[in-house]
């Protein structure tokens, strides 16, 4: 059988390679058309955006914080400026295990181990490719990092400023303390301010005027590697304070404005003589000049190093300062709240002038103890057997407490409140820095709004002779006291006790005095009321059996002043309180108020 071989068909094999060809060119000219669509969408239509993103991934904008403003005394004495330091920082999208990284730069003792959830919850309080300051290092501590920087990636050193305060506990309660700025802090600031800065002020002025200190943050672009590296670090600058853009290539610096410097009230060697007059003791000193206000002294003792603060405190070294029994960073001239015990005597005496009371009319025989009609409980005298005669210039002078408790029954618990609280008792000076108490001025409708029951709510007659002197409800704190002191030397005329009295511009230099708040004035005391207790404080330290004469004696000026003790413990009827028996945590408070010269 005989088969035929097929011929091949040319024409079809031509006409399919002609229609792959044409397919081909089909698909080729599409795919061009679409690649050069997209070379038009990025180089031309989005070329501003595209150009915006690769920038972003060659420039980094780099925080440059602020020099905080300086604090200065009333004579231009620097109390509190910067210095020099190195600070280890992290940048957390660099840094792959940040635990990791922590303890090892702890076994370095670079980082207290104590601090690292603090360290956590601030690194994860901030953006991610921002810098985030872990501690300030000595020396030697910079030297051991700089060593194995290449071991840490995202973490580095950097030159910064840190605050130093000169006089450290002399002034700690007054000026305050910066501290590292915490995920609380950040809540309750513009973060944008604060990018670069590393601390804020804690307490005090520090606190109190931080907007002012603080300054404003700038920024600097720089050129980086894929490696976060620099590689272009602009620092010449124009006159506008912008980056010559023809320079570098449109990289930009913006310089940050430096805070403002701070003049305070403060009188430093007055400061360092009441710090010293305190050490080793539990107390306060205040001293405000009548004139104005200004507080020329706040000291409170036991003081700290605020310096310690501002270099980092480890965990240990704040559960060593928070849970110390002598509380050295309780401010007490602002926030101690103590019975005024016989300081109030020339402010009642003042009152019984004032409401021409029967009691200062004439004299009064101290026989050492005084009654309530009716009732059988003595209050006591503290003179064993009395002060015998006695007027209101003599009870003044020697401090009778006989004669006080008649003039405070006389005088009620309605009018001594009254009085009282004309002087700023009872109530917060409202002095320009935080944590200050009201204390308290009792009255009947304090008792009835602050006791439960019916009976309790009732004012009884010896709650009013126990508020004659001093004691009993009556609270007061050292800068409450020293404003009514204040007040009584100038007749009444009252001003808001202040620390801040002048700021001065950091880059020009003009100074801006800061007006004196007035107050209301103690009103409608006569003249020679004023004169007659004025007379009597100076007696207390002028005349031989003055409370006050004894520490007085060589004093080149005259002081006006009074006497005051405060029991701290309750002692019976028929007791005899014995100092050294009593533990000194429990032993009377004593008080001193005066204003010099007393002319």
């Amino acid at each position: 059988m005989v088969r035929r071989a097929k011929l091949k068909d040319h024409w079809q094999e031509q006409r399919l390679f002609l229609s792959r060809i044409v397919a081909a060119a089909i698909a080729v000219v599409l795919l061009t058309g679409l690649l050069i669509t997209r070379l038009v969408e990025l180089q031309v239509v989005d070329y501003q955006r595209f150009s915006d993103l690769s920038q972003g991934n060659r420039v980094r904008i780099e925080p440059l914080a602020p020099t905080r403003g300086l604090i200065y005394d009333r004579n231009g004495t620097i109390l509190a400026e910067n210095v020099p330091t190195w600070q280890l920082v992290a940048v957390p999208e660099q840094v792959e295990d940040l635990d990791a990284v922590l303890e090892r730069l702890e076994r370095l003792e670079l980082l207290d181990p104590g601090n690292r959830p603090v360290l956590i919850n601030l690194i994860r309080s901030h953006r991610r490719f921002e810098r985030v300051t872990l501690a300030n290092l000595t020396e030697a501590q910079a030297a051991r990092f700089a060593v194995r920087r290449h071991r840490f990636p995202g973490i580095d050193i950097q030159e910064g400023l840190i605050r130093y305060y000169h006089f450290g506990e002399a002034i700690a309660h007054a000026v305050g303390y910066v501290g590292s700025i915490e995920a609380s802090d950040l809540a309750q600031i513009d973060r944008a301010d604060y990018a670069g800065s590393s601390q804020i002020g804690k307490t005090g002025i520090e606190r109190a005027y931080e907007s002012s200190l603080h300054g404003r943050a700038g920024y600097r672009q720089q050129v980086v590697n894929a490696q976060g590296r620099i590689l272009l670090d602009p620092a010449a600058r124009n006159a506008t304070g912008l980056l010559d853009n023809s320079a570098i290539g449109g990289l930009e610096t913006r310089w940050p404005e430096p805070g403002e410097n701070l003049k305070l009230a403060l009188d430093l060697e007055l400061q360092i003589v009441a710090a010293e007059a305190l050490a080793g003791m539990r107390g306060a000193a205040v001293a405000i000049d009548p004139r104005n206000g200004d507080v020329l002294t706040l000291v409170s003792a036991p003081s700290f190093d605020p310096n310690r603060f501002a270099n980092g405190l480890s965990g240990a070294e704040f559960v060593e300062l928070t849970t110390n029994n002598n509380r050295p960073l309780f401010n007490r001239a602002l926030a101690g709240q103590y019975e005024p015990g016989s300081t109030v005597k020339p402010f009642l005496g003042l009152a019984g002038l004032h409401y021409e009371t029967e009691h200062v009319s004439h004299d009064h025989f101290c026989t050492g103890e005084f009654r309530l009609p009716g009732n059988s409980r003595r209050y006591r005298e503290s003179r064993a057997g009395g002060h015998g005669e006695i007027d209101l210039h003599s009870a003044i002078v020697r401090s009778c407490n006989v004669y006080f408790y008649g003039l405070a029954v006389e005088l009620d618990i309605d009018r001594m409140e009254q009085f009282m609280k004309s002087f700023g008792f009872g109530a917060r000076t409202n002095i320009d820095i935080a944590g200050e108490a009201a204390a308290l001025m009792p009255g009947r409708e304090w008792k009835r709004n602050n006791f439960t029951t019916r009976e309790q709510q009732v004012w009884f007659p010896g709650e009013t002779v126990n508020v004659g002197i001093g004691q009993g409800f009556t609270q007061v704190t050292p800068i409450q006291l020293a404003h009514a002191t204040a007040a009584l030397a100038a007749n009444g005329q009252r001003f808001q006790p202040r620390l801040l009295i002048g700021i001065e511009d950091a880059e020009t230099g003009a100074e801006t005095d800061e007006p004196p708040i007035v107050l209301p004035p103690v009103a409608g005391v006569d003249a020679e009321h004023w004169a007659e207790v004025q007379a009597a404080m100076l007696g207390v330290t002028a005349e031989p059996r003055g409370t006050g004469f004894a520490p007085m004696q060589g004093a080149t000026y005259a002081v006006a002043g009074k006497t005051g003790t405060a029991q701290e413990i309750g002692i019976a009827q028929d007791g005899e309180y014995d100092e050294e028996a009593i533990e000194e945590r429990f032993r009377d408070n004593g008080l001193f108020i005066a204003y010099a010269p007393a002319e």
